[in-house]
């Protein structure tokens, strides 16, 4: 088993990538879903190019890097069966299940603006952006710690995460009002 370490390093890259994309993408909606309420002509190349960095993150970046990402846990699981064995690894795989949920969820807001459907607003998405950052906490700590004392702690570190993002969320949003610039 000389190369398990060269699938475990594979399998790491690729889950930076994707989840470099899944943090990325929703602040590019963001840019659209602002510049969809621009005159024209503003409104319309800003559009066409915000959709093509999208098209181009989403279709060689994230999809790419979710597919092999998930193709050498894969390899891992079968070359150690033991850890589908173990507590830690249920509550990974349900996080993970959970990032697929969020990856196809974020997949239909970029077809519906592709399709310049907007459905959500701009503050919208940068909630819908801290997403991926909770599954990501969540995953490494678990992870890492692999205990369920250590897992409740995390859990705990993960609502107080939330509760930190919201309060700066809430600030920024205090600021952009004052100051629409920033």
């Amino acid at each position: 088993m000389e190369y398990y370490n060269y699938i475990k390093a594979l399998h790491l890259i690729f889950v930076v990538t994707w989840f470099a994309g899944l943090f990325y993408i929703p602040r590019l909606f963001v840019y659209q879903i602002e510049a969809f309420h621009k005159p024209s002509p503003e409104k319309d190349i800003l559009g066409k190019q915000l959709k093509l960095m999208a098209k181009r993150l989403w279709n060689i970046i994230t999809w790419p890097s979710a597919i092999l990402a998930t193709v050498f846990a894969v390899w891992l699981l079968i070359i150690q069966p033991v850890w589908l064995q173990q507590p830690w690894m249920h509550v990974k795989l349900l996080f993970v299940l959970l990032l697929f949920v969020y990856h196809l969820k974020t997949h239909q807001f970029y077809k519906q603006l592709q399709r310049d459907e907007v459905t959500k607003t701009s503050n919208f998405m940068r909630l819908w952006n801290e997403g991926a950052t909770f599954i990501l906490f969540a995953v490494v700590f678990l992870v890492i710690l692999k205990n369920a004392i250590n897992w409740i702690f995390g859990v705990v570190g993960i609502v107080v995460l939330g509760v930190l993002l919201m309060l700066g969320f809430k600030i920024y949003k205090n600021i952009r009002s004052k100051n629409p610039n920033a």
